[in-house]
């Protein structure tokens, strides 16, 4: 149960560093971050990298296939590993809040170009 609510002070941080960073801001934040966690001589995220970083993300306590789903979950291209735009995807796909924010933003957006 700890697990879970680590996700959801995550879910809710997401957008309280959005509001309080702005889009440039969270985008640079999100690219720390992956500079954090990638493998230094690959240049993506790894499973083994991941693991290895996962306490600056507060996820030390997740297990090994828990952080596997992780990067299988991210993982668009197949390649087993996260590049930086994976990443960014992942975070933001992994609050909702955010999400849903952006949603609207793009709807408002395309209403001004007639959709």
């Amino acid at each position: 149960m700890e697990r879970v609510d680590k996700r959801a002070d995550f879910e809710d941080l997401l957008p309280v560093m959005a509001n309080k960073l702005g889009g440039e801001g969270l985008i640079n934040e999100l690219c720390n971050g992956f500079q954090l966690l990638m493998d230094k001589d690959r240049g993506v995220i790894t499973m083994e990298s991941l693991k290895r970083n996962a306490a600056f993300l507060g996820l030390q306590d997740l297990s090994e296939d828990e952080l596997a789903g992780m990067v299988k979950e991210g993982d668009l291209d197949g390649d087993g590993a996260l590049n930086q735009m994976e990443f960014c995807v992942l975070m933001f796909r992994l609050s909702p809040e955010l999400m849903q924010e952006s949603r609207f933003w793009l709807e408002e957006e395309l209403k001004g170009y007639g959709f």
